[in-house]
């Protein structure tokens, strides 16, 4: 993937948003850098100007590092933060006052980030902490504190979250 078409990889999924088009463009950019050692030297400057200016102008702390798959959707980006170390797969979509990230144990050490699959949708408001793993095509509601695993192709809500139905996976008949 060339470099145009790495930093336009989400501009089709956020068609009718202009903020979301505005900020996951500077996003690609800075993290385009993390692809070579070359690119990470020559980005450093974009990369403090990403963290410092566009992270705080969007409300949006997104870590120009962290790993996200193509078509990323943003709805009514703000208050959305994520762990560094969080994985999120292709076609998700990631709403308002979301927090993404890791569990600190009792000593004060912090475990591993969570692993989201492929086309999740993630409601307003919702919390997703620790080891876990989300699986593909899950539906997450609003205001849901996710703490353990969740299958692939279900609905899950509540705090804590748990299984309400189950769906057809993407692709079957």
């Amino acid at each position: 993937m060339n470099f145009f078409q790495f930093i336009f990889q989400d501009w089709k999924a956020n068609k009718w948003s202009a903020k979301g088009r505005i900020f996951l463009f500077f996003f690609r950019i800075a993290n385009f850098c993390n692809t070579s050692k070359t690119f990470f030297y020559l980005g450093l400057p974009y990369i403090l100007f990403y963290k410092v200016f566009i992270q705080w102008m969007f409300t949006l702390e997104i870590p120009w590092n962290v790993q996200i798959g193509r078509g990323l959707i943003l709805n009514h980006g703000q208050a959305l933060v994520l762990n560094n170390d969080v994985v999120i797969g292709h076609n998700c979509t990631l709403r308002h006052c979301t927090t993404i990230g890791v569990k600190e144990n009792l000593d004060g050490t912090t475990g591993k980030a969570p692993v989201i699959g492929n086309y999740v949708n993630v409601g307003s408001n919702v919390c997703i902490i620790g080891d876990i793993n989300i699986g593909d095509n899950v539906k997450i509601g609003s205001g849901s504190v996710v703490v353990k695993s969740v299958p692939a192709n279900c609905v899950v809500a509540g705090n804590p979250a748990v299984i309400k139905k189950f769906l057809v996976p993407v692709g079957a008949e």
